[in-house]
Formats: structure tokens, sequence, C-alpha cells
């Protein structure tokens, strides 16, 4: 009955992969979304949304009658796909020189962002898109930024700043930016296109301090003793608290100055012709250089350059990347050339990695890490951002080239040049999950040749388990690497939401592109797939579950503490081991109601506590998690056997396993029990047959079969053996047959002496 169930729902499921067509792309909910922000959330001073323009539409907005940019949704022109497979609405701000102005989350399905991740952390992530310039991406010259990384929510993050980044740069290429609404730039007046804006290097003159402190063109942090006291009482650190810094208040802790001496002006201005020829020769084409100038109290430069070559204490911050300096990066200065410039107790010249793609046209700061002693070893410590953005007057603006062609109607249209196009296609136009793919290139490398490993290990499961010693350390350093490298780095623990979320995908819409986007999720079911025709589930829930190692590594630390293990009667275990089956139908019909709803109950699975957040999470959901785990050190792997609703949804397709692999012996059952007893999920039935519903394929009967010393059948089998060698042996048939030859002192042998019948 139960194959006839599984072969339907396979067929069902088959049925859907054929007939679910996508459904038709609906319309624009731009008009709804606004209702629900303002357009200050994306342009300080702006009093109105104008009319929506075009298709999708553009939403212009407005101080008073001027035109500051435009507000669209991001999947009106780009997709924004997930773990849920819906998408993720994201409004967004652009200026008219193409720079996001704000972004406001107005709608997702996403689960890591439901339940686990705030959804504020993942907010404030997106957000360091915020300033980026779209124009030198759309032609190429620029790579789009990353934002930072969150564990647990890579996927939900990057797709969602993919999204922005792709949304602005069709908008940019359109044209559409110009007119805020479908007009193109020539016929937009007063209305500024989108430009190129690079330093202007053929801008050369000096300048003396007090005007270049005047223009912004070299920054100022000061702070006195007083002030940082200030700082670090309110970081509320009591430690800190505790050791203020002492002296007179007024006093000068740190003076902090930065400017950008790659820019001709400045650089001439501060290191004067010479140095700054000498500076010139140092950089390569389009690398930039720092100036950074201290004075008062505390380094800037710290200690840890002299020791390790590193500049501990300062660190350069711009659209979300950090970059340190070494000192190889550093050039001391004796003074500045400039007139009037104070004598300064720290200069250096440090050159900016090419590998940090600054732009020195966009806003940056400078971060200086304040240490104070709290001990003997211990220090806290306070960061302070000197901000800085490069003067307009160095900055040349040019309209990207573009070239004009006419169509035979006569009418005109502008495109970028080959070479710009080429380039700016790139990345751009790839699908994100290509992306994504090429990211982790080397994790998809480990996470594939793991798997092959864990395949030999199946198709040569004999040879493994006829070496008991052998299987089990196998066995303990795989699910070590499970638990460690696939759960806690690579936070590639499977669960229940991944399937609710492909069959809600067969049914509304299916793509593979946001499978394919998690690259690692995507070669695990791969692989649990392939695996569920030859053994079954037990592949994944033995080998392959994070949280399931996890089970059975505290419980073998359990066992050698010498815990007691309560083994559960077999006909309460019968009647527990069907409520995760349960679970699972419960969530499956739970998902064809409302897929956010089933998503948030598969909170019964703590893998996203105890995995991908690694305990990292609000207090109720650790307590359940630590229960789940402190339980199985008494019931092995507790959680597997009664609750799992992941390890039930496999157990289905799991009956269609072409290949019997676990060996049994006709005793096995009857009367032996010695399998069923040891099982440690109790999956052999007392009467000798495997449960494959149950069995996670751990081997561990398996290395009984063929142990000769603990299963009673191969005990027997050794007993005869031993016996017939016995009765074969010289020494059982009475001196008889052949004789060993005798040999000599010399080493050669003797004649041998004559026996009875010869």
């Amino acid at each position: 009955m139960v194959s006839r169930v599984s072969g339907f729902l396979v067929v069902a499921i088959a049925w859907l992969l054929l007939v679910a067509a996508p459904v038709a792309a609906a319309d624009s909910r731009l008009s709804e979304f606004l209702a629900k922000v303002t357009p200050q959330q994306f342009f300080n001073g702006a009093d109105r949304f104008g009319p929506l323009q075009g298709e999708p539409p553009l939403a212009p907005v407005y101080a008073g009658d001027l035109l500051l940019g435009i507000v669209y949704l991001n999947a009106d022109f780009a997709t924004a796909t997930g773990y849920s497979g819906k998408p993720i609405e994201v409004l967004v701000g652009l200026d008219r020189d193409a720079a996001v102005t704000g972004l406001a989350l107005v709608e997702h399905k996403e689960p890591i962002v439901l339940v686990g991740v705030p959804e504020k952390k993942v907010v404030e992530a997106v957000n360091k898109l915020i300033g980026t310039r779209i124009a030198p991406i759309a032609s190429g010259q620029a790579k789009a930024p990353q934002p930072d990384i969150i564990s647990g929510a890579t996927v939900t993050v990057l797709v969602m700043a993919d999204s922005v980044v792709r949304s602005a740069v069709k908008i940019v290429r359109s044209g559409r930016l110009a007119g805020a609404g479908g007009a193109p730039a020539a016929a937009a007046p007063g209305v500024v296109a989108p430009v190129l804006r690079t330093v202007d290097l053929a801008r050369q003159e000096q300048r003396d301090w007090e005007s270049l402190l005047g223009d912004g063109s070299v920054r100022r942090l000061h702070l006195t003793i007083a002030d940082i006291n200030e700082a670090f009482a309110k970081s509320g650190n009591a430690a800190a608290i505790a050791n203020p810094e002492p002296g007179d208040p007024d006093e000068t802790f740190v003076e902090l100055y930065v400017a950008l001496a790659s820019v001709p002006t400045i650089g001439e201005s501060l290191l004067g012709e010479a140095g700054y020829a000498q500076l010139l020769r140092r950089l390569k084409p389009g690398q930039q250089a720092l100036l950074i100038a201290g004075d008062g109290l505390y380094s800037y430069k710290g200690s840890g350059y002299v020791r390790g070559g590193l500049f501990d204490r300062i660190q350069l911050l711009q659209d979300g990347n950090a970059a340190r300096f070494r000192d190889r990066d550093h050039e001391r200065i004796g003074s500045l050339a400039a007139a009037d410039a104070p004598d300064l107790r720290e200069i250096g010249v440090f050159v900016v990695p090419e590998e940090t793609g600054f732009d020195p046209v966009e806003p940056f700061q400078l971060q200086l890490m304040v240490q104070r002693a709290t001990g003997v070893r211990d220090k806290a410590f306070l960061s302070v951002d000197l901000g800085y953005t490069l003067p307009e007057a160095y900055v040349k603006r040019e309209p990207p080239a573009t070239t004009v062609t006419t169509s035979a109607s006569g009418s005109t249209s502008a495109s970028a040049p080959p070479a710009a196009a080429a380039a700016g296609a790139g990345s751009l136009e790839e699908p994100f999950w290509k992306q994504m793919w090429r990211r982790d290139t080397v994790s998809i490398a480990v996470t594939i040749v793991a798997l092959v490993v864990l395949t030999g290990i199946f198709f040569f499961q004999n040879a493994l388990v006829g070496r008991p010693v052998v299987y089990v350390w196998v066995r303990r350093a795989y699910l070590l690497f499970t638990l460690v490298w696939i759960g806690w780095h690579a936070n590639a623990q499977l669960s229940v939401v991944n399937i609710l979320t492909f069959a809600n995908a067969l049914m509304t819409g299916f793509s593979w592109d946001h499978f394919l986007t998690a690259p690692l999720i995507f070669l695990l079911w791969t692989a649990v797939a392939a695996a569920l025709l030859f053994w079954g589930r037990g592949p994944f829930c033995g080998w392959l579950c994070p949280f399931g190692a996890l089970q059975e590594l505290t419980n073998t630390i359990a066992k050698a503490l010498r815990i007691p293990q309560f083994p559960v009667p077999w006909g309460l275990h019968e009647r527990l081991w069907p409520v995760k089956y349960i679970v699972f139908l419960g969530l499956f019909g739970l998902s064809l109601y409302s897929v956010g709803y089933a998503e948030q109950m598969s909170e019964i699975e703590p893998f996203k506590t105890a995995i991908v957040l690694k305990f990292v999470r609000d207090w109720p959901f650790v307590v359940y998690a630590v229960v789940l785990l402190v339980a199985g050190l008494f019931v092995e792997r507790f959680f597997c056997r009664y609750l799992c609703p992941l390890g039930a949804a496999l157990a289905i397709p799991g009956r269609l396993r072409t290949f019997e692999w676990l060996r049994r012996w006709s005793e096995c059952g009857s009367p032996c029990q010695r399998c069923a007893v040891e099982c440690p999920v109790q999956a052999i039935h007392p009467e000798g047959h495997i449960n494959v519903n149950e069995c996670i394929y751990c081997m561990h009967c398996q290395e009984l079969y063929f142990d000769d010393h603990r299963c009673p059948h191969m005990i027997q089998v050794r007993l005869k053996r031993e016996r017939r060698e016995a009765l074969t042996s010289p020494s059982m048939r009475g001196g008889k047959g052949p004789t060993r030859p005798v040999v000599t002192a010399g080493g050669r042998p003797a004649a041998a002496p004559a026996t009875a019948d010869t």
C-alpha cells in the first residue's frame, strides 16, 4: 500500500513538472507600495510623488517644481526571488546623477527574514548600496558593489542587492532616468542626464593649509580627553568607564587629518613638487593614495605595523568594503609642504591596495580604532569615523560616450560603443545564479569531493565495515566534516522549507533560477535525490545532515562519559516515529494555504538555530534546540527519530529505492536480536527486517554482519572453520603427513627422517 501511495506521489510530482506553467507576470504594484512610504524616505526635502510614467512605471519625485529623481519597484525591472520562491519587493530611489538615494523593503516572504535573522539586519546590509553611482557600472567602468554578508541570510541579501543594481542599470541604459518617465535625454529640458565623474587631473595648483582645510580638501578630527572619556561612557563598557584617560579634560587626545594625496592639487600642495612626483612614480594607473597625519596623546599608527607589518588602528571604509594598510603601503613624511601647515607628530602617505576597488570621487571614511587598557591583558575598543568627500572642484563630469544611429524611418537612437557595451554587459547581464556559482567555486569543489568520497564509502561499504576500527573513525571524521564545514561554515543545512518552497513553485510558476542561487544547497539536494533511488533517505539523514551529525557526535561523547542510555520500548517506539510524518503532512497542508505560515511553523526544526545561526538567537529558540540535544544524549538521535519533518518527507520517495544493499542472515530476528538491539535509531524490527523509512544507513548492522566475534551466525561460521582447520592439521592426524625439512647448522636442509609409511 505504501509503495502504491509513493508511486502515486512521484507520478503526481512528475505531472506537475511537465504541465506547471509559469504564471503570467502581474501588473506593477508600484502605486500600491508608494502609498506605504513617503518621498522623504528617498530624497531629502522631497514633498510629493508625481504621476506614474512609462511602462514599467517610474514615479518622479519632486521638491516643489524641482525634479529630484525617481522611485521604482525593483521587481518591475529585474527578478528578485529568494528562498521562498516569491519576489522580494524593494522600492529604489535614483537621483538625476543615477546614484541610489534610498531603499525600502516593502514586501517579502523570505523565511530567513520572517523568523531568525532580524529584518532590520538584512535591510542595513542592503542599505550599503545607498550612495552607489550606477552610471560607471552601466558603462562597464566599475563593478557592482557587494553588500555586507549576513550569516544565515547570504542568498537573501545578495539577491536583493543584485536586483537593485540590475534594475538601476537597466533604467540608466534605457535613458528613461533623464526624463523620469520615458523621454530621452534630449527631450527633457532642464534635466541632467547621467554623467561619469572622475578626478580632474588637469587641475593643478599650489594652495596653503588654511584653504585646503577650508574647502574640505583636508578633513580634520579633533578629540579631547573629555571627548574620549565621554565616548567610552556612552559605550556602556563598565571596565572602560572604570579606567578613564587621565589628564586635563581639554588636552588633545588625538588630532587626525586625512586627504587624497593622489589628486594633483592636493598632493602637490601637501607633498611639494618633488614629493608628489615621487608618489606618482610609485602609483599604478588608477591607483590612489591618502595622506594621514596625526597629533596628540594617541598614535593612529599604533605598534602593530612594527610587529607584523599591519596598521591595526586605522582602516579605510567605502561602500561597505574595508581596507587595511601594511608597512609596504606606507611611506613616512617628515613635514607638510603647504604654507602655514602645522608641525604634526605623525605624517604618512598610504597607498590604497588595488584590490579594494576604491573610487576617489565617492565618499569614504577613515576609521580610527581607539584602544583602552582595562586590565593586565584586557582592552576595550571604540571606533571613530572621519568622513571624507572629494570637493566638487576636483571632479570632472562628462557624459558617457554614445554612438548615434539613424533608422530607416529617420529616428535616431543612442547606444554605448561596442567596447563599453561589452564591458558593461559582463556580469550584470549574466544570470545571478551563475555569479553565485562562480563566487563559491572553492566551496562547490569541496562539496563535490565530499559527495564523491561518500559515494565511494557506500559502494565499497563491505570492505569498510569489515575493518571495524577504520569504519568507526571514517564515520566520525565524516560526521565532523558535515557538522563543521557543511553546517557551521557553509550553512548548507537542508530543511523541510526547501521542499515546501519547491512544491509551491511547481504550482505557482516554476523556475530553476532561484533554486540555483544557492549552489551548495542545490548540489546537496541533487545528491540526495539520486541517493533516494539507491539507498533511501539514509545517506542524507545519516551522513549529510549537520544537525544529525551534531546529535550523533554529542551522543558519542555522552557514551564515552558513561551517561546512561535509555532504550525506548518497541511498542512505544512504534507509536512515536509516525509523529514526524504527521508534522510533515501538517506543514505541507499549511503551505497550500500560506507558505509564509508554513515556513514559520517549520521552526520545529532546530536547524536554523543550531547550525545556520550557531545558537546566536533569541533565547526561546536556543532553549528549544538545547533541549533536543540534551534529549539526544540519553536517546540517540531523539529528534531524527520522532520529530524531524524533513526525514519524513524524504522517507516517502525513499520507498522507491532500486537496490537493497543491507545484508541479513536467515537467523536475524529469529532467534538473534543483536542488530535490532544495537541499532542506534531502532530501525530494525524484532522479527529481523530493516525499516528503510527509519534507517539512517549508519552501517552498524553491516559491521556486525561481518564480525565473526559478535554476530552469532558469523561466530558459528568461524567455529566450524576453526574445527575444520584443526582436524586437517598434522597434529590431529597422529603425525602422519608431510614433515618439515630439518635445517642443519649450515642452513641447508637435511634429508627428512623416514616415517612409518615409507
